[in-house]
């Protein structure tokens, strides 16, 4: 279907990453094993870094038990969205982003959405479970280029869970912009039910799929951001 950012009155859109603004294979083939591939070769090469530091001592708040590699390695397989695995992720993909061997990717309709949305005026941000820093890796060097210029601003879980109505106030309220102008675009029905409850304007991602998923009766459906029109 058409969602017409005129009639509904929005001034900033809000996105999802994974199966919204970038393919999900992306993230579970390219991201995921990279950073499990060099979670170990990184930690022992930057034990004296603050950051690295800092990311560790995140891991070892959440657990007492495991060794710290062993832990991130649980962490990965059950796919959790661990605040110190998110940290620590971040920084493996700078190291891969800076050295060419990762390279964002988006899909093809994203850069002229994302020119026409802020050609009229209306700001752009991206919400993730994945951390601030790893968001602006992929959206700085993508197969479109870089994209960053574009987006207004980065949210993480560190605002709270995507599935929590208080996050998307909590965000509304640091953008400055009213909930009810504000459209959040995801292809998880729970983040979407999360943020009508706060107030914002929903709309479901269904990108190449056959059978809609849940939520599709309850929020709009586009299949590209081609149908969010002025």
């Amino acid at each position: 279907m058409t969602i017409s950012l005129t009639a509904l009155e929005i001034r900033a859109l809000l996105l999802d990453i994974e199966g919204t603004t970038t393919p999900v294979e992306f993230v579970y083939q390219v991201l995921f094993p990279y950073a499990r591939a060099h979670a170990a070769e990184y930690l022992a090469r930057n034990q004296d870094s603050a950051e690295c530091r800092e990311a560790v001592a995140r891991l070892r708040s959440e657990q007492t038990e495991e060794g710290t590699l062993e832990y991130v390695f649980s962490l990965m397989d059950r796919d959790k969205k661990s605040p110190g695995l998110k940290a620590l992720q971040g920084l493996i993909w700078r190291d891969g982003y800076k050295s060419g061997e990762l390279r964002g990717q988006v899909y093809p309709d994203v850069l002229p959405a994302f020119e026409r949305w802020r050609a009229r005026g209306r700001e752009v941000f991206i919400y993730s479970s994945g951390s601030v820093l790893a968001q602006q890796l992929l959206f700085a060097s993508t197969n479109a280029g870089d994209l960053t210029p574009f987006l207004g601003g980065y949210f993480d879980t560190a605002v709270g869970p995507k599935v929590s109505a208080d996050s998307y106030r909590v965000i509304a309220q640091r953008v400055h912009v009213p909930p009810a102008q504000i459209l959040f675009v995801s292809d998880v029905g729970q983040e979407l039910d999360a943020a009508r409850t706060s107030g914002m304007r929903t709309a479901l991602c269904v990108r190449g799929r056959g059978e809609l998923p849940p939520g599709s009766a309850v929020h709009p459906t586009i299949r590209t951001f081609d149908e969010i029109v002025d």
